[in-house]
């Protein structure tokens, strides 16, 4: 099956027999809920397996598959499969004695202990973890969220794909040049990580790409647009700015101090020194800034214990103070006294954490505080490249910092099957490249 065809795979079409025997369960056997399937929260299953906890637990997303965010950019040029990055839950949690719900969550009660979803189901829980992320922001600027496109799933990488491939296409037969220019140009909107991960990659992919349709791979143009005097700015990856961006295979242009103004069909409206300019660009991808969940904002807590972006203020423990059932971690929740980055390696603690936790609480033992440590910043820069900063003193960058880069993520791969599985074929694939220049060169002499 294809890379479309697998995420296709995780449309609602199957809810009803997925969810099939499940009823609401008394007060006495209350689940424990897990609501969403992201890092802070799939982890918090899996740790509360690994550790033999007796607790009846409920994981409820509204997708099929887990996505391993961080490599995305690795699922959109191709370089790791789906299977790879967008694992299904059912395998993830296999024999795990969790039940796993494809729903959606329609209301969150929490006087009540209540959660319904969109099919009807509803539950009643003895504690609840709250992870369900964040949403993109589009600070109401003119257009953006009807002319741009996003990148935050997978279904978002297949979709700038499908789209990039059209533009390319169209621009290898187009004999107006302003034409041709405007298609073969992407507008990336946000100079945090996400942002420069995405244009370097975008930057040694899409030359290859267009050299394969015999285009000019130099007329292709990755701009990246940001409010800030300065990329990576607040960004725990602030340290490897220098390093982000050199050396691709079509250079970034870098617009900085430009204010996005509005966003039309093929063209960016933006203010740079109090100056209005136009960029035109058939490809413009939205990464400058998230907005918390619509459900976080919903729920009945107090405003003196919300952030100013309205995420959850939570307890050391990572409690809600005022509802202490209820768990919270990832881009929906903030510590005050300790904030820290929404990455992939604090959501996996925090998943760790808040399942130590659960289970202190079935044994009648004290909660323990939160402690996540940070061991460094990974950075992806194009293809087969990246750098990886380790606990802020050695900076690796190149062939090898991808190597770090990836191995990292590969060994927080949910499951032990899956992390096997996974590093074995990227591994596979990685000596294959390597060795493939050797045996070439051998063949020639």
């Amino acid at each position: 099956m294809g890379v479309e065809g697998i995420l296709r795979s995780a449309e609602p079409a199957n809810q009803s027999s997925q969810n099939q025997g499940l009823r609401p369960m008394n007060d006495s056997t209350n689940p424990t809920l897990i609501l969403g399937g992201g890092f802070t929260e799939l982890f918090t299953a899996l740790h509360l397996r690994h550790q033999r906890c007796s607790l009846p637990t409920v994981l409820i997303d509204k997708e099929e598959r887990f996505i391993f965010k961080p490599l995305l950019y690795e699922f959109l040029s191709s370089e790791m499969e789906a299977n790879q990055v967008c694992p299904r839950y059912e395998e993830l949690l296999h024999n795990s004695g969790i039940t796993f719900v494809q729903d959606s969550i329609q209301t969150i009660d929490l006087h009540q202990q209540k959660v319904c979803l969109t099919s009807g189901l509803h539950y009643t829980y003895s504690h609840l973890v709250l992870a369900l992320g964040s949403t993109t922001g589009y600070f109401s600027v003119e257009g953006t969220q009807e002319n741009s496109l996003p990148f935050r799933t997978g279904r978002d990488a297949i979709a700038l794909t499908k789209h990039l491939r059209d533009c390319l296409q169209l621009a290898s037969q187009a004999e107006d040049p302003q034409q041709r220019c405007t298609l073969l140009t992407v507008a990336v909107i946000g100079a945090g990580s996400s942002g420069v991960e995405l244009a370097a990659t975008l930057a040694d992919l899409l030359p290859d790409w267009y050299t394969k349709l015999r285009g000019n791979s130099q007329e292709i143009r990755v701009v990246l647009l940001n409010r800030g005097k300065e990329i990576l700015q607040g960004d725990m990856n602030s340290r490897l700015r220098e390093t982000a961006l050199e050396k691709r295979t079509v250079p970034v242009d870098l617009l900085m101090e430009s204010e996005v103004t509005a966003v039309q069909a093929n063209f960016v409206e933006f203010k740079r020194h109090t100056q209005p300019e136009v960029l035109p660009a058939a490809t413009i991808v939205w990464t400058a800034s998230t907005a918390t969940h619509p459900l976080i904002k919903a729920l009945p807590v107090a405003e003196e214990y919300r952030d100013k972006h309205g995420r959850l203020q939570v307890t050391p423990m990572l409690q809600l103070p005022d509802f202490p059932e209820v768990f919270a971690g990832g881009d929906c929740a903030v510590d005050m006294e300790n904030p820290l980055p929404a990455t992939a390696q604090v959501a996996y603690q925090q998943g760790a954490i808040i399942a130590r936790n659960l289970k202190a609480i079935s044994e009648g033992r004290s909660l323990s505080p939160a402690h996540i440590h940070l061991r460094g910043t990974l950075l992806k820069l194009g293809l087969a490249e990246s750098a990886a900063e380790i606990f802020d003193r050695f900076e690796v960058k190149g062939k090898l910092g991808h190597l770090i880069r990836v191995a990292t993520y590969l060994e927080l791969l949910p499951t032990p099957v899956h992390d096997f599985k996974a590093t074995t074929e990227w591994l596979t694939d990685e000596v294959f490249h390597l060795i493939k220049p050797i045996k070439s060169v051998q063949s020639f002499h």
